[in-house]
């Protein structure tokens, strides 16, 4: 099967791959709800998965011109349809930095955002006084991981074209759906990136 290629010069032929709907209470934006959608899907994967990128489309631009497309995703009905549908990607390339693979990204006109599920070990404010100092990447990545307060977060990042932003957190340890955390600047320099993606 076929995917939406980010590179592609033209409009999405085929999905990889599309979360369920989401489940939950109904959010405040189109945006927030199609954070809250891949959380949801991510969530049902469960922990330890590797980064996933998709494409947001307009629902119901891609109803009127991609209207095979549209039913192969179960979107040809207007009863519950979010009006951004997220899409997923080709696996991301393994061993790739996560910037320089997104540096690689030219996103067709038909997509209307992207957005990027991906899980980190973070510390909280009060252990990260502790970090020492003179660390390259790699040293610090080992040493968060093995700290005693480190804790596991999948954080989903989106943002549209005309600059809208979100993310949802959601911590391994309160993983639950009444406990994800969500706003437009919680992960700044992901969204930073994900935006310029939409450059050039």
């Amino acid at each position: 099967m076929s995917n939406v290629s980010p590179s592609s010069p033209n409009s999405p032929d085929s999905p990889n791959d599309q979360p369920p709907p989401a489940a939950g209470p109904m959010a405040a934006s189109p945006l927030t709800r199609a954070v809250l959608e891949i959380d949801e899907y991510a969530a049902g994967l469960g922990w330890d998965q590797p980064a996933r990128l998709f494409a947001l489309v307009d629902t119901a631009r891609l109803r009127a011109q991609e209207p095979e497309l549209a039913t192969q995703l179960g979107l040809d009905s207007d009863e519950a349809t979010a009006p951004l549908t997220p899409i997923e990607q080709d696996e991301l390339p393994a061993g790739q930095p996560l910037d320089e693979f997104l540096g690689t990204i030219a996103w067709p006109d038909a997509v209307a955002g992207c957005a990027l599920t991906v899980e980190r070990l973070m510390l909280p404010p009060s252990a990260e006084g502790s970090v020492p100092d003179g660390l390259d990447e790699a040293a610090l990545t080992k040493w968060v991981a093995e700290h005693p307060e480190r804790q596991e977060v999948r954080m989903t990042v989106a943002v549209l074209r005309d600059g809208a932003r979100e993310s949802a957190l959601r911590l391994r340890a309160k993983d639950s759906p009444t406990e994800v955390l969500t706003g437009a600047d919680l992960v700044p320099n992901l969204a930073e990136a994900l935006a310029a993606t939409f450059e050039g």
